[in-house]
C-alpha cells in the first residue's frame, strides 16, 4: 500500500502540524505579552522553533502525497528533522525548568504586593539583566517609555500609603516604580517618595522622583522583570509540555502506520 494512501499516517501528520501552531501560537503570544514587552528578544526563540516544526511537518504531508520520485526525501527530512527538533523542543523544556526554578519574591508585613530580589533567581537570569550593561540600557529606556508606572501613577485611588500599600502591583510596577521597602522612604504619591536622610540599601541612593529615572537602575527593578518573564514562561511551558507530548506519540504512531504503508 502506497504511503499517500496511508490514512493513519496522513492523519499523525496532520495532527502534529496542528500541535506545530500551537507551539508557534505560544511562541507568539510569548513574545509579545504585556508587562515585559522590553525584553521580548530574550522570547521569540519558540516561535521560531515551532516554525521549523511546521515545515518539517508540511514537507512529511507533501512527501506522503506526491507521486514524483523526490518526495522520498521531503519523508526523509520528515523523519530526521522531527526527531531533531522534539529534542530541541525537551532540551528547551529541561531548561526553562532549570532557570526559573526561583521565583526571587518575598513577602512583606503589612503590604498586599511581592518585592523581589536578583539573588532569588538563577545565575543564567541575573545575567540576562546584569551581564550586559548595554542590554539593560536599552531595557531600562524602553520601561521608562512604557506606561508600567505612568499607570500607576495616574491611579487615584491612592490617596493614603495605608491605601497603596494594600493595592496589588505586578512584579514591574513594584521593583521600578517605587523605592524598596528596606529605604524607610515616606509615601507621597505612587511615584513619588520623600528620601530619608541615611539609606542602608544600595537602591535607595538609585531612587528618583523623576519619572524618567525613577528605580529603573536599580536591581529591584531588574528583579521585576525577570519576575514578569519568568511568570510568563511558565504559562507557556504548560503549552509547550503539552504540544511536546503530542509530538511523540504522533511521531511514533506515524511512523509505525509509514513501516506498514510500505509492506
Amino acid at each position: 500500500m502506497a504511503v499517500r494512501k496511508s490514512s493513519m499516517f496522513t492523519a499523525c501528520v496532520a495532527l502534529m502540524a496542528i500541535c506545530a501552531v500551537l507551539v508557534i501560537a505560544s511562541g507568539v503570544w510569548f513574545g509579545v505579552a504585556q508587562e515585559a514587552e522590553c525584553a521580548q528578544r530574550a522570547r521569540w526563540p519558540v516561535a521560531i522553533l515551532g516554525g521549523c516544526i511546521l515545515l518539517a511537518t508540511l514537507a512529511g504531508f507533501a512527501g506522503a502525497y506526491s507521486d514524483h520520485g523526490r518526495a522520498r526525501y521531503l519523508l526523509r527530512f520528515y523523519f530526521i528533522a522531527i526527531p531533531v527538533l522534539i529534542v530541541i523542543l525537551v532540551v528547551f523544556l529541561v531548561f526553562a525548568a532549570v532557570v526559573t526554578g526561583g521565583s526571587g519574591a518575598y513577602p512583606l508585613i503589612g503590604r498586599a504586593y511581592d518585592e523581589y530580589r536578583l539573588d532569588g533567581f538563577s545565575m543564567w537570569l541575573r545575567g540576562y539583566v546584569s551581564g550586559d550593561p548595554g542590554r539593560w540600557e536599552e531595557i531600562r529606556s524602553c520601561l521608562a517609555g512604557s506606561d508600567t508606572c505612568k499607570k500607576l501613577a495616574r491611579q487615584a485611588s491612592f490617596v493614603t500609603a495605608d491605601e497603596f500599600y494594600k493595592s496589588s502591583l505586578t512584579p514591574l510596577q513594584s521593583g521600578c516604580c517605587k523605592p524598596p521597602s528596606e529605604c524607610g522612604f515616606r509615601y507621597v504619591g505612587p511615584t513619588v517618595w520623600t528620601n530619608p536622610t541615611s539609606a542602608p540599601d544600595h537602591d535607595c541612593g538609585l531612587w528618583s522622583n523623576n519619572p524618567g529615572q525613577l528605580c529603573y537602575e536599580c536591581e529591584s527593578c531588574r528583579a521585576g522583570l525577570l519576575a514578569t518573564l519568568r511568570s510568563q514562561w511558565h504559562k507557556v511551558n504548560i503549552a509547550l509540555v503539552v504540544a511536546t507530548v503530542s509530538l511523540i506519540f504522533l511521531y511514533v504512531a506515524g511512523f509505525i502506520a509509514y513501516k506498514k504503508a510500505r509492506k
